[in-house]
């Protein structure tokens, strides 16, 4: 029997599908024979009392999450996510490189220094890229900090503000669509596929429509995906490490570019895990056995 911690936050719990998606994770570890307790933030120094932490928060070097990766680390911990993790997708110029360098399909990036955000480089852009284009602060969640601009005066605009919150911006090509895959996978395997399908005249997944729709989840099994769609996020996830990810694509002409990956990605109760109910007990066993949670698995 392992003992079991999930580090969440106050803002999750108040989430419904949220909540209920910790729920599954305590019962999964139940019925695995595992004890499962959840602590917070002023709870911290009961971190070495576990065996294996999962991070149930918003990451970023500067959170309290990231402290709780390095922290398990240094006790010897199994946690997810890792401090690598966290560091390198709340990077984004970090890692898009190392896709890039991997060779996995990205939209075409470029990077600014705040300096160079002026008319003439945006209209140079635009002239190359095409438009609209997508301005990211490199440390942007949830699609905050992106936007779409189309004019030169809007470039300048957005492009500043984001600067104020990073030394470059990223500039990518648009490509459009109608959604957008998402494959959670963890040490190189599966562990669900879903499709975010945006809300009317809206562009991201994070965007409400005009009536105040919200993008609409579809789960797929894992056996329904395309094999491609899975053979590229695998890529995409090895080039950033180890760990549980969330990596966003688009299907274009038959393909697949990758948008981003994710560390912690989201999972919601009767979103994420509609066609992957399993994902919460596959978690659990690695947690608790490491790689060998998956040998014998297709």
């Amino acid at each position: 029997m392992a003992r079991l911690a999930i580090f969440t936050e106050r803002y999750t719990i108040r989430s419904s599908v949220e909540l209920t998606a910790l729920s599954n994770f305590r019962m999964a570890a139940f019925e695995l024979g595992h004890e499962l307790d959840f602590i917070f933030k002023n709870e911290l120094k009961y971190l070495k009392n576990y065996d294996a932490i999962l991070i149930r928060a918003l990451t970023d070097p500067l959170n309290t999450s990231y402290v709780v990766a390095r922290w398990a680390e240094m006790l010897g911990k199994r946690v997810l996510d890792t401090s690598d993790a966290i560091r390198i997708c709340c990077d984004k110029v970090n890692m898009y490189e190392r896709l890039g360098a991997a060779g996995v399909w990205v939209p075409v990036t470029r990077y600014l220094a705040p300096h160079e955000i002026d008319a003439a480089n945006a209209l140079a852009l635009f002239e190359t890229l095409g438009s609209p284009l997508v301005l990211k602060a490199p440390n942007s969640s949830f699609s905050a900090y992106v936007d779409k601009v189309t004019t030169a005066e809007a470039f300048v605009r957005v492009g500043r503000r984001f600067g104020r919150r990073a030394d470059r911006l990223v500039v990518q090509q648009y490509l459009p669509s109608e959604f957008d895959w998402r494959v959670i996978t963890l040490h190189g395997h599966v562990l669900a596929v879903v499709q975010y399908r945006f809300a009317p005249h809206s562009w991201k997944a994070m965007q409400r429509g005009e009536a105040g729709e919200s993008a609409v989840v579809r789960g797929i099994r894992r056996s329904e995906a395309p094999p491609r769609l899975l053979e590229v996020a695998l890529a995409a996830s090895a080039a950033i490490g180890d760990s549980l990810f969330g990596v966003d694509l688009k299907e274009i002409d038959g393909d697949f570019v990758v948008i981003e990956v994710n560390d912690n990605p989201t999972i919601a109760a009767t979103e994420e895990d509609q066609a992957n109910p399993e994902i919460y007990a596959e978690i659990v066993r690695y947690l608790v056995d490491g790689p060998a949670a998956f040998e014998g698995r297709t």
